[in-house]
């Protein structure tokens, strides 16, 4: 007799305990579960195409031009 057999056998009584008074979420749990999940996976796929349409080009510093000029100037 394997281990694992051995093991299956000592949790199947456990499984019959279960209380038929308990509440489960059951098939309509699954289906909401499944469609949030869907629409999460949808609105992540439309995020990042939208995010890949973007071209963000930073502006010059104000305080940092006039040193970068003042640089220029001495190599010239």
């Amino acid at each position: 007799m394997s281990a694992s057999y051995a093991a299956l056998t000592h949790l199947v009584p456990l499984a019959k305990e279960v209380d038929d008074s308990k509440v489960t979420p059951g098939v309509l749990g699954f289906i909401v579960f499944a469609v949030l999940a869907v629409g999460t996976w949808l609105l992540m796929k439309s995020m990042n195409r939208h995010m890949g349409k973007v071209t963000f080009e930073e502006a010059p510093d104000p305080a940092a031009a006039p040193k970068a000029e003042a640089a220029e100037s001495k190599k010239a």
